[in-house]
This record gives structure tokens, sequence and C-alpha cells, in this order.
């Protein structure tokens, strides 16, 4: 099947990849020459892991290429992915001024048909705009439908080609019909094809990523008040966790959530709540809970100084929002370290992957280590905000050789501090007070 996608951001790059590795032809279009040529020389604009030698192998077989022209993209093309950016205006809802440019641009070129299918995470009623942008340009019969994304930064391929459902709003069988056609080498293990109305496509999306969120901002809490009166939010997790109900996916305590999904879109579903008149009082909570909890680390560490960080060195272990991705955008480590440097502090950064992209945003405000380890060096403490797998079994008695304090807070929970404090640390986690050092 011929494939376009608009957008050849983390979405519509590993989607069209993932289109031409079950053997269709697709055709990525992005208004930006800039990426468009760098994808064409091999490169790849995002990380996600194994998408690099995906994008190559399906580019060298001529099954996948990068184009900034509408008019190639769109004419021969049966199913169209609009992927582009929602970005959140100032009252919180999704900007669609690229939704409503990609549907614009395709309108001429459309042939009878095709359909258009948004990917983007729009709100409720998009869809029906976004057919009226383009019947406002063109006569040519075509077919809409909503196909909300569920992929996980630094699982995606996975995400994609295993799918626990394929979610497909519609109101034409035949574009149903298309759709499954597509999906259907991803489906081959009995999982569900899930057809249904426009509307309800569009707000599944949401209302996943918000009940994710809820989850996320529920425990935090929970974890801050367990630290206060002596529990161990570990120990509570199992003993809610293994509760059918409630399950554990989603239960890790840590300092708050970021990303470019789950902020967004609690904050864009409140806007769609307000604007029919609902008041979404768990959805603001989950954000106010959420932006609160980025500070946790900060407070620790001023509580341990007594207030005075100004001229300490502090080391930083993780950037991005989460492992396995070198996306920064509303990312913890960024709320701590901007904290730190307002409180006068020193700050010595590492991230695997996600260090170029903070200095784009800090410039030379932190000293950036190409090594964990070297992070510590002279540091009074030691902050970890993400959880990358080269983080959970370090050389504690070289760290503490380097630190000038064996003085730890952990804001993943990576270490059993019965075990820090008979190492000499002083250990502090999320939900989890610090035991005598031994």
């Amino acid at each position: 099947m011929k494939i376009t996608m608009i957008g050849t951001g983390y979405v519509g790059l590993v989607t069209g990849t993932c289109f031409a590795e079950s053997g269709n032809d697709v055709t990525c279009l992005d208004v930006d020459a800039n990426k468009v040529a760098m994808l064409n020389r091999g490169g790849i604009p995002i990380y996600e892991p194994g998408l690099e030698e995906l994008v190559k192998r399906n580019a060298a077989a001529g099954r996948l290429r990068f184009s900034t022209c509408y008019e190639e993209s769109i004419k021969n093309a049966q199913c169209i992915f609009i992927c582009v950016g929602t970005p959140q205006d100032d009252s919180g809802a999704a900007d669609l001024k690229y939704v409503r440019s990609a549907a614009e641009g395709m309108a001429p070129w459309l042939k009878p048909g095709a359909v258009v299918v948004c990917k983007s995470t729009v709100p409720v009623g998009t869809n029906r705009q976004v057919a009226e942008w383009i019947k406002a340009k063109t006569g040519t019969k075509f077919y809409t439908a909503s196909n909300p994304e569920f992929l996980k930064e630094g699982a995606a391929i996975d995400d994609f080609t295993k799918p626990d459902r394929v979610v497909v709003g519609v109101d034409d069988e035949e574009a149903a019909d298309i759709m499954q056609e597509l999906y259907k080498p991803f489906l081959r293990t009995e999982k569900p094809f899930i057809a249904m109305g426009i509307e309800s496509a569009e707000m599944v999306k949401y209302a996943a990523n918000c009940m994710l969120a809820t989850k996320i901002s529920f425990i935090n809490e929970i974890a801050n008040i367990c630290e206060k009166v002596g529990a161990d939010i570990g120990e509570v997790r199992k003993g809610i966790g293994h509760d059918a109900r409630i399950g554990f996916s989603f239960l890790f305590p840590g300092v708050g959530y970021g990303g470019s999904c789950f902020p967004k879109d609690v904050r864009a579903l409140a806007s769609v709540a307000a604007a029919n008149g609902v008041e979404a009082r768990i959805l603001r909570t989950v954000d106010e809970t959420n932006n609160h909890q980025k500070y946790v680390l900060f407070h620790k560490l001023q509580d341990y100084f007594k207030g005075d960080l100004k001229g300490r060195t502090i080391a930083v272990w993780g950037l991005s929002f989460k492992p396995r991705t070198d996306d920064i955008r509303e990312a913890p480590s960024l709320v701590l370290i901007q904290s730190l440097l307002e409180a006068g502090a020193k700050v010595k950064v590492h991230d695997p992957v996600a260090q170029e992209n903070v200095r784009h945003i800090l410039g030379d405000a932190v000293t950036y280590c190409i090594h964990h380890y070297d992070a510590c060096d002279s540091a009074d403490a030691l902050a970890i905000v993400t959880e990358w797998n080269e983080f959970r079994n370090p050389d504690f008695d070289y760290i503490r050789l380097k630190m000038k304090a064996p003085v730890i807070f952990d804001g993943r929970n990576l270490y059993d501090r019965e075990k820090m404090a008979k190492r000499g640390f002083y250990y502090s986690g999320i939900g989890l007070s610090a035991l005598p050092v031994q």
C-alpha cells in the first residue's frame, strides 16, 4: 500500500518506518528541508533504539523515502497520516495550526478514495474539522479516520509492531477495511483491531494518557506521605500492586513525569472539559501534583544543607525525562538544575544521550561530563533523576572516593537503603527516609 506520513517527528518517523518494514511503499513528508536532507543522508533527528537501522534498511530497499513536496508525496497515496505536532497554547489547549496546514496542503493532491488519518493527538472534534478544511480546498471524495498512537519513547518499535490493540475511529466501513488491512501484519497474535466512532477514538488517546499520569501522581503523593510517617513506599507498593484491581504498572514513585505527551495531554483534556462546561478536578490536581513533585529532590538537598546550597557542587545523573530517549521536554532534571543554579550551587551532569539537548538550553551554566563517575568528582551530593541502566550497579567504593561526602538523593529508588547505609552513604529516596549511616 502507498502511504504518506506528514511530519517526520517521533510518531511520523517511527510509524512510517514500521509500515515500510512490513512491505508498504512509504513517503515521509516534512516542510523542514534540513530535516529531510538529514534523513536522505542517512541521519536520524531523534534518538530511539533500533530506529536508525530500520530507516537505513528500508530506505536502501526503496520502500522509505523523504520529501518536502506535497504533490509528489500525496497524489498516489492510499493513506495519508497527519503526524504533526500539537503544541500547547497559553490556555493549555492544543494548538492545531500544524494540523490545519497539513490538511490544506494535501487537499489539492488527494486521489479519490484516499483515507486521511489523524495520528496526532488532537482534541475531540478535530477530525471533523480536518475534513472541513480539506473539503474547502477540493471536491475529491475521501475518507477520514482517527488512529491514536500508543508509543512509549525508548520502546516505540516494539510498541508499534507488537501493539496491545489498534484503535481506529471511522464513519465508513470502507475506511475501516483499509485500515484493518494495513495493520493486519501487526495483529497476528490475536491482539484486537478496535473500530469505533471518530470522537470516541479521539478521546481514547487522552483518556489513556491521563489515566497513566494519574497513577504516577497518585503513587508519588503516597510516597511523600510514607516518608513523613515512616512507612516504606516499596513495601506499600507491593501491598497494593498485588491487588488485581490496581496492578503494578506505572506505580513507581519518582520525581514526576515529563515528556511530550503526559503533561500536554492532561492539560489539553482539562481545557477541553472546561470549554464544554465540565470542571476536570482530577486532571487539574494530577497536573498540579506532578509539577510539585519535580521539586522534591531540590527540597531534599536544600534541607540537608540547611538552606545553604551556595558554592556546593551537586552531581546530577540523568537528564532525559525517561531512559532510552534523548527527549528533555518537561524533564524533571531541568527543574532540579534550574533550582540549584538559582540557589548558587555548581552543577555537574551526565546523561548517555541527552546532554547536547540540555546544552542547547543551559549552555555553559553546568559542567557536562562524559562519564557518570566524572560528575561525582568533588561533589557534595549526587542526585539521580533518570533510571538509566548504567546507573543501577555502580562502583560505590569508587563513588565514595571521588565525592567530598557520600551523599545520594535518589529520585528513582534504584538502590537498597539498608545496603547503602552499610556502605557508609547518606541515602534518601522517594518515599524513603535516610537510615543512620553504619
